[in-house]
């Protein structure tokens, strides 16, 4: 059942190393030992990764793997922050089969390898997720918090029920949601928490931002992007840098 929320593959669409950005391959352990793979983007314009304002971490979508993805958040190291983007188990390089416990863990051990680094300040993490990434973002935020500083969750998944009832409300399908946003927003407080959702997104329905709105302890946030469509906040043409400041302004604020 839990296959019809992940569509992985091992092509390689991209790199940054395509727009001559310096990066570093990197491999790092989840928790049952599965080898995952990363790219580390220093901060520009900085004198060493340590003297950043801090380092993001992208959670990707459910499709394809970070090779793809990475651009929603490739413009980062130009505002001064480090980058990590990683896959999940299944996805790109990384080793094994995505499912919820294992894909969970793997965001975890992403925020735990960058608190293994020597050469950033582990004490200012922030975390972006979109779409899938967005609910993991809110669940590993929540469940391993330190040095972690705000969330932001563009599009997120409630749960897997949720997606469920929306994908075959005909089914009636109650899935295992131990490790999903639902189950860790309340407890991510009181980091702040920004949620950004288009009101016309028929991947996601915006219904879920305005659930875990209402589960989240404060800070907390909802950017409505009124007709706005499924994870176009940050490269869409229509809007700009809006929403790219928007992120580097929440995280600048905490």
């Amino acid at each position: 059942m839990y296959t019809l929320f992940y569509f992985p593959d091992r092509t390689k669409y991209g790199s940054p190393e395509d727009v001559g950005m310096v990066y570093q391959p990197v491999f790092f352990n989840s928790a049952d030992g599965t080898r995952l793979a990363g790219w580390f983007m220093p901060a520009e314009n900085v004198a060493s990764p340590i003297a950043a304002r801090g380092t993001v971490v992208h959670m990707h979508g459910n499709a394809q793997n970070m090779t793809a993805h990475w651009q929603y958040a490739g413009w980062v190291p130009s505002r001064g922050y480090n980058l990590l983007v990683f896959d999940y188990r299944g996805y790109g390089q990384s080793h094994g089969k995505p499912e919820p416990q294992g894909i969970f863990e793997d965001s975890v051990a992403a925020l735990d390898y960058l608190r293994s680094r020597t050469d950033i300040d582990t004490e200012r993490l922030f975390v972006f997720g979109q779409s899938l990434g967005g609910m993991l973002a809110i669940a590993a935020a929540g469940a391993s918090q330190r040095g972690v500083r705000a969330v932001l969750a563009e599009a997120p998944f409630h749960c897997y029920t949720s997606m469920a009832d929306d994908m075959m409300p005909e089914a009636e399908l109650i899935l295992d949601d131990d490790n999903c946003a639902t189950t860790y927003v309340a407890e991510l407080a009181p980091i702040p928490l920004l949620l950004i959702h288009g009101t016309n997104d028929k991947i996601v329905p915006y219904s879920h931002s305005v659930m875990l709105l209402r589960e989240a302890g404060t800070p907390k946030r909802l950017e409505t992007i009124e007709g706005g469509e499924h994870n176009d906040a940050m490269v869409s043409q229509v809007h700009g840098t809006k929403y790219q400041d928007m992120m580097i302004e929440f995280f600048d604020s905490v």
